[in-house]
């Protein structure tokens, strides 16, 4: 069968692959999106979009456990899990089509299946064959395996976005982003949860004191972690799942209804035959230079939760997607900045940090001035009750930009996009102070979180 002719075929219809397919098409060229699931990939379907959903009724009913410092009178919440997973599948169940219509308008041809690398320049989907000038790896991530005997009696993220049933009790396997963003939703809503982390401590790539605070808040709210612990199986017992681990040298078991695989994602390439297109790769990572373009085939581009070492963001995706469209249709000549990139963790209180930790600043040999502030006894703080108001700004001394900004509660998930927005475009520190800010809100204590008030 002789091959269909594009200029680019983009394998993945996510975040990253959508955002290839903007530049591209200005630029006339013609466009193939290879996709086996469901349009708009993790993000809008099982991922930051539905969560949110979840998240929005944490936050309800941390504000209700607040009411009484309000003097507000109110009886015991009772969350309808089942009703809250329908409202969260309703709002997310026209996402695919709109963005089928929206690839439609612009003239990309969607093509359902599985796609692998036949050559370096065709890809194969079903009984097609597709020849391409570029081709775009965005296919997006998949739950980290885990290789423990048991691993099967695990769910994922995916599944708990869709059970109407809320479970009793949950036990995570890993202790990152997943499962501190679920971990608080449940524990709101009457299940008992327990954290189980390899590492020292959670959330290793984040700030060490936002983390402990993150930390001191989740148990605050009754939610168990246990750090630098080997998970060595999980299997039935009495009717539900029990996890065997060791930790401080001495083996424990802990039950639950449900144990979640709490361990992250990784890229999901391991299907492509990245081989066939002679695609450099290793363990899952594929080696691009700072272009996004595979370094043993130039015709191939990667962007999105494929792309080694960035950040699994959706915002990150398209951004560099956009990026890779662009250097499709102009020459590799665009690369991507993460510097100023804002990232949140959606907890109640939320963690939200911007640039660079304290201790990679340090490391770098930076002369640095670390503003670190408890806010609690702040009028803001105390006025909306606030469980925890915390924030680190690092500010390089020498010449007076800022680093790092890194928060937990304050609104920190919306002022860390002020200090994005001041690395970005080079505003110091001072200038951060000086501006005038609405009063009385979280923003107009930026100015007292860099030192002058």
């Amino acid at each position: 069968m002789a091959p269909e002719k594009f200029d680019v075929v983009i394998l993945g219809g996510g975040n990253a692959g959508i955002g290839v397919t903007g530049p591209v098409r200005r630029a006339g060229m013609s466009v193939a999106m290879i996709e086996a699931d469901l349009l708009g990939g993790t993000c809008p379907n099982r991922g930051c979009t539905p969560k949110k959903v979840l998240v929005a009724a944490g936050h309800a009913l941390h504000e209700i456990e607040r009411a009484s410092f309000h003097h507000v009178a109110v009886g015991k919440p009772r969350l309808d899990w089942a009703a809250l997973i329908d409202r969260e599948q309703a709002m997310i169940k026209g996402i695919p089509a709109n963005l089928a219509r929206s690839m439609a308008k612009r003239n990309v041809e969607v093509v359902r299946g599985r796609a692998a690398f036949a050559s370096p320049n065709t890809i194969r989907v079903g009984d097609r064959v597709l020849e391409a000038r570029y081709i775009v790896i965005a296919t997006g991530s998949k739950p980290r395996p885990l290789p423990i005997p048991g691993a099967e009696l695990m769910i994922t993220s995916d599944q708990m976005l869709s059970e109407r049933e809320l479970p009793t009790s949950v036990i995570f396997i890993g202790g990152g982003v997943i499962a501190l963003e679920f971990g608080h939703v449940y524990a709101r809503a009457g299940t008992e949860v327990t954290i189980l982390e390899a590492l020292p401590r959670l959330l290793p790539a984040m700030d060490g004191d936002a983390v402990a605070q993150l930390q001191a808040e989740s148990e605050r709210m009754g939610i168990r972690v246990r750090t630098a612990v080997s998970v060595k199986r999980v299997q039935r017992a009495n009717g539900r799942l029990r996890v065997v681990f060791t930790h401080d040298g001495a083996e424990h078991a802990a039950e639950a209804d449900r144990i979640v695989n709490g361990a992250g994602r990784v890229a999901n390439v391991d299907a492509l035959d990245l081989a066939a297109g002679q695609v450099e790769h290793a363990d899952g990572r594929v080696a691009v230079d700072r272009h996004l373009r595979s370094t043993s085939n130039p015709n191939v581009y990667v962007c999105g939760d494929a792309m080694p070492g960035s950040p699994q963001l959706s915002p990150i995706a398209t951004y560099e997607g956009d990026i890779v469209g662009r250097n499709i249709a102009e020459g590799a000549k665009h690369s991507p900045d993460y510097a100023h990139m804002a990232t949140s963790v959606y907890t109640v209180p939320a963690l939200a940090a911007v640039g660079l930790t304290e201790a990679a600043a340090r490391q770098a040999g930076v002369a640095v001035d670390v503003h670190v502030n408890d806010m609690l006894d702040w009028f803001s703080a105390k006025t909306y009750a606030e469980t925890v108001a915390w924030s680190k700004v690092i500010v390089d001394r020498a010449t007076d930009r800022i680093l790092g900004a890194h928060f937990v509660g304050h609104a920190g998930q919306e002022l860390v996009n002020i200090f994005g927005l001041a690395m970005r475009f080079d505003i110091t520190a001072s200038q951060i102070r000086e501006n005038v800010y609405a009063y009385p809100t979280f923003s107009s204590d930026i100015k007292h979180m860099l030192g002058h008030g």
